[in-house]
This record gives C-alpha cells, sequence and structure tokens, in this order.
C-alpha cells in the first residue's frame, strides 16, 4: 500500500475505529473468521483518517467494549465491526453506541439486522418490485415438506456474508441432493441456511456512499471468472473469494449497454433508500442470461481492505482512491450527526 502523505489541518474530532479482527483460531471450519478484518485493514483506515487530521483510537468489539467506550472519549465511531454471533450480529455495536449516545458511521442496528438476513431482505424488496430468485430457507437443517423450486438450486447461508459457509459443492440438480446438503451444511455451521433457484448470468456489484441528495452510485463492477468453476456453474465461495485473482476479473465500469447499466444503478439506489442505508454499502445483482436482472443481497457494511474489497476497487476505477473513500464515509457521517469537523 502507497504510504499516506498528511493534509495539514487543525486537529479534528476524534475517531474511533471499532472492529473485530481476526485471531488466526483454528477450527474444524477453514472460514470461521471470513467476516472479521485483517488488522492492517484497522491500521490502514486510521492512517486515511489521520492525513485528514482526525484524531483516531482504535476499539476491538470485544466482551469489554463497554469499557473501553466509558475509557476513550470519542466524537464519532467508524463503524465496521461485524459482531460476534447470532442472526442480529451485525446490529450488537450500533445498538451499544446508541446506547452510550455515541453517533457512528454507517447503517444503524435495524438497517443491519434486515440486511444480514437474505430472505427477508428479499421479502422486503420484492414488494417495491424488485427481482429476486425464488427460494426457501431451512429451520435446523430441514426443509418444508414441499419444495416449489427449480432445478438447479444454490444453498448459502440466510445470514453470512464473506462467502462464508458457501462451500464448493452448493449448487444441487435435484431435491434428494437438496436436503442432503442443508443437513450437512447444519450440522456443521448450526445456522440457518438459505436454498434459492441458481441464476445463470453474468455478476455485478454496484458501491453506494453518501446520502439523501448527494448519495453518489458509482458505476457496477462485473465479477466475471476466468474460467467455468464448480462443475459448469461459477459460485463466488469461500474457496474463490481467498483466491480472488487466480479465478476471477474484476471489471469496472462493466462492459454493458446503457439500458442494463440505467437499470443496475437505479436498483441499487432504491435498495439503499429502501432499506435506509447510511453513508455507503454496496448491492449485488446477477443479471441472467434473458436479461433479467436479479436482485442477489445488500452489504451495508461492506468490507474496506485496501486493493482487495469489492467497494474498494469499484471506488478506485471510478477515480477515487482508498484514503479518499475512507474520508468521505467518515465526513458522510460526520454531516449526518451535525458534528463540526467535517468538510461541506
Amino acid at each position: 500500500m502507497e504510504k499516506i502523505e498528511k493534509i495539514e489541518t487543525e486537529p479534528g474530532p476524534k475517531i474511533g475505529i471499532i472492529y473485530n479482527a481476526k485471531k488466526g483460531i483454528k477450527t474444524d471450519l477453514i472460514d470461521n473468521e471470513a467476516e472479521f478484518d485483517s488488522i492492517n485493514t484497522v491500521y490502514a483506515i486510521a492512517a486515511a483518517l489521520e492525513k485528514y487530521g482526525f484524531q483516531t483510537a482504535l476499539i476491538e468489539a470485544d466482551k469489554n467494549i463497554f469499557k473501553k467506550l466509558e475509557e476513550t472519549k470519542i466524537d464519532l465511531a467508524f463503524n465496521i465491526a461485524e459482531g460476534i454471533g447470532g442472526r442480529g450480529r451485525e446490529a450488537i455495536v450500533p445498538s451499544i453506541l446508541e446506547m452510550y449516545g455515541i453517533p457512528y458511521s454507517g447503517s444503524d442496528a435495524t438497517t443491519l439486522s434486515i440486511a444480514l438476513d437474505k430472505a427477508l431482505t428479499k421479502k422486503l424488496l420484492s414488494s417495491y418490485g424488485i427481482v429476486v430468485a425464488k427460494s426457501v430457507t431451512t429451520k435446523n437443517g430441514e426443509l418444508p415438506q414441499k419444495i416449489y423450486l427449480q432445478y438447479p438450486v444454490i444453498v448459502k447461508p440466510n445470514a453470512e456474508g464473506s462467502s462464508k459457509g458457501i462451500v464448493d459443492k452448493c449448487v444441487v440438480e435435484n431435491e434428494i441432493e437438496l436436503r442432503e446438503l442443508c443437513t450437512n451444511l447444519y450440522n456443521a455451521y448450526h445456522i440457518e441456511f438459505l436454498a434459492e433457484e441458481f441464476i445463470r448470468g453474468r455478476e455485478f456489484t454496484i458501491g453506494i456512499f453518501k446520502n439523501g441528495k448527494e448519495a453518489k452510485v458509482l458505476e457496477p463492477m462485473e465479477i466475471a471468472f476466468k474460467n467455468v468453476e464448480n462443475d459448469g456453474y461459477n459460485v463466488y465461495n469461500f474457496k474463490v473469494k481467498q483466491n480472488c485473482f487466480e479465478y476471477l476479473d474484476y471489471i469496472c465500469p462493466a462492459k454493458i449497454n446503457n439500458k442494463i447499466r440505467t437499470i443496475l444503478k437505479k436498483n441499487a439506489q432504491k435498495i439503499y433508500d429502501v432499506l435506509d442505508c447510511k453513508d455507503f454499502a454496496r448491492v449485488d445483482f446477477i443479471l441472467s442470461d434473458d436479461e433479467i436482472c436479479y436482485f442477489l443481497e445488500v452489504n451495508p457494511l461492506p468490507g474496506l481492505t485496501p486493493d482487495y474489497s469489492d467497494l474498494v476497487m469499484i471506488a478506485k476505477a471510478c477515480g477515487i482512491e482508498y484514503d479518499e473513500l475512507i474520508f468521505e464515509i467518515a465526513n458522510s457521517a460526520l454531516k449526518r450527526h451535525n458534528i463540526s469537523g467535517g468538510i461541506n
């Protein structure tokens, strides 16, 4: 990563970066810490904020977070914490911050809880005219007795991100395979899974930042496989994500016609607004072979790893360098909370 030169300004507000860091703990699940950030990402965010004159403090969101927040005075929390355990885990830190009256960046606890639950999000957005694939969810590893899905079907966690729980063999072609896979996945992860009709097509992701009339929808980025993978089913699973530049090409701006570009960007903005996302988010779509735009998922807490995370790559392709992106997110939150020190 390039060295960030500090911009000479008066000391700005103190921003606490709230995070969950990878510990390198070994378990039976190779993706156990997939959602957590490398401490180097935390340092990169701090360096970017300090470049613009902000003071920073690093606050890990572990069981001592209450004590840390009481001992460390901050004007704003820059929240990237994923939370530990449970369907509503991403809402834990925002809820704590609200209890302490500490303003923070990003979406609130309600938006984060809804967005993490893929099935719930799709039910909500479909009522606003957003096209989604048909799906059912498991309960304790069991599917409904009657399943009205067309095969092939993809199986993925209902409330996880970073491709956690999306295994190499995650697409099935009949009900016997589907029920067996759901049972095996539940025994391994003990979480709810989503079984969804597999849509063949091109995958796109779109970044958005800022709020209201200032909200900026960035250009769509296509995530394109270099070769056919996974028995003919290209899936952005954990293995692929861990070796992304080996398996994938990231094309931004995507090579699509203006009609499709407009549909993708309008849908992304609509989803951002319907879910009341704040400051930044990323929205994923599949464009089917017959050019229907299917919503995949929305991430109102997207990764911010330099040179690696999708939102970072999209921003860079659109002329926004890493430190500027971090500043814009923080500044958007400062303005939204009416905290002096933000730049208009």
